[in-house]
């Protein structure tokens, strides 16, 4: 694991050292890219150890990150304790012309020219150098068990001296440091370049992600009895994915190391499964619905109360369209949760009537004017056949069923012309429809 961290720091392409650079350039923000530490205690314990180290140690300055990674590899922690105080000895050494060019500057003003802050601040960048690979010694003596107080000593010394920097660098230093970066090919430019590059890729990455949502529908669109929410949500879930993985993709290659990313994501999983528990249901009672196809869109669907036309369906909740235009969204818990009837499943759907006729009329007329009329009509089926009977001696009237077959997006159109007709049928054949009705006997007193 310690191999891997520092391959991993070696790797930093050179935007990626830019960037170092700039920020070492600008102390107030050298603490927060660098996590550089360091005290005082920690120099004293370094001359007395710093005899120990061997002749081939790498120490010099000069070595490439990618170079001193290898070397670090086969060190042991007795090995890597006096390298890394060595090299506390180098960092304290460039500290030290820092701040006598500092001192300088502040006691002779007629020297600090804008010359002479751009030379502090090449010098500044330059130890950040060796605090990177101070950094990486440091890294491998925590990682092979060397001693806490004395990595927290290390550590602490790179905090104390940024840190005092940061506080004491006059705002013209910073701002010519600051000016200086921008203008320089492996600085600000460089680091525009790279932004330019996320831009385009992030552009190129919605076009390919875009080819990819399109090839993405046309493909489970081939899959057969897939319901349009399912299509819909694999459709959404490619084109994301495709974007979060191009992104990954293009960080790494600048340089930015990822897998923080990922351990980031891993807690703050766990945090979240705890704090949007009813989130987490309306999403699985949300894939529920799209696996299971209780409804489609376009479905009209009874569901928690609420009658409408089904428009969509997204992770959370389901948007319903009642009939009077009406626009409702309940989550998908309470969808999954309660009955659900889809009306428009079937191809065809029965239409239930009641008609009646006064006690004093013709039975067997009813029967004939009421099977004519179902008869008629164009849109009722044939088959099945539509179901007429006598149904109930009702308190003021003789009630037949009527129930006739028809499409289901013919419904509401037979219901509505049946019962129109059906009174225009029964009026002209003489038989009446009985207002309700009760009959009152009156007995006087005394007989």
């Amino acid at each position: 694991m310690a191999t891997g961290t520092i391959q991993r720091r070696a790797r930093r392409r050179p935007s990626a050292r830019r960037m170092a650079g700039f920020v070492a350039s600008l102390w107030l923000l050298v603490i927060a890219v660098l996590g550089l530490a360091g005290s005082a205690s920690a120099q004293e314990a370094g001359s007395e150890r710093a005899g120990a180290i061997e002749a081939d140690a790498p120490v010099d300055p000069a070595i490439s990150t990618d170079e001193l990674a290898y070397r670090l590899i086969p060190l042991t922690k007795d090995e890597l304790d006096p390298l890394a105080d060595a090299w506390l000895e180098i960092v304290r050494s460039a500290t030290r012309d820092i701040a006598e060019q500092q001192v300088r500057l502040l006691n002779d003003p007629s020297t600090a020219t804008d010359e002479a802050y751009r030379a502090l601040a090449r010098t500044v960048e330059a130890r950040a150098a060796l605090f990177e690979r101070f950094s990486m010694v440091v890294e491998a003596l925590e990682s092979k068990g060397g001693d806490p107080e004395h990595v927290a000593e290390l550590r602490a010394y790179r905090d104390s001296v940024l840190f005092s920097e940061t506080i004491l660098a006059s705002p013209k230093a910073i701002a010519i440091a600051f000016i200086s970066w921008l203008t320089r090919p492996d600085g600000g430019l460089a680091v525009a370049l790279d932004i330019g590059i996320v831009i385009l890729a992030f552009l190129a990455l919605l076009f390919v992600s875009s080819l990819a949502r399109g090839a993405a529908r046309r493909w489970i669109g081939r899959v057969p009895k897939i319901s349009k929410l399912l299509e819909a949500f694999l459709v959404a879930t490619v084109f994301w994915l495709v974007i979060a993985l191009g992104l990954l993709f293009v960080l790494a290659a600048l340089g930015v190391n990822v897998t923080p990313l990922f351990a980031m994501i891993g807690g703050a999983s766990f945090i979240l499964a705890f704090a949007l528990q009813d989130t987490l249901g309306n999403l699985a009672s949300g894939l529920m619905i799209m696996i299971n196809r209780p409804f489609d869109e376009g479905d009209y669907v009874l569901v928690g109360g609420v009658g409408g036309t089904v428009k969509s369906v997204n992770i959370v909740a389901t948007t319903i369209t009642t009939p009077d235009n009406q626009l409702i969204v309940i989550p998908n818990k309470n969808v999954w949760g309660n009955v659900i009837t889809n009306v428009t499943a079937s191809e065809t759907r029965r239409v239930d009537l009641v008609f009646g006729i006064s006690y004093e009329d013709s039975i067997p007329d009813a029967l004939r004017v009421i099977e004519e009329s179902v008869k008629a009509h164009p849109l009722v089926l044939r088959d099945p056949e539509p179901t007429i009977r006598v149904h109930e001696l009702a308190a003021s009237s003789v009630n037949f069923i009527c129930r006739p077959w028809t499409k289901t997006s013919d419904y509401w159109t037979v219901y509505w012309d049946l019962t129109h007709h059906m009174k225009e049928a029964l009026t002209e054949a003489g038989l009446s429809i009985p207002y309700p009705q009760q009959d009152v006997h009156i007995r006087t007193g005394g007989t």
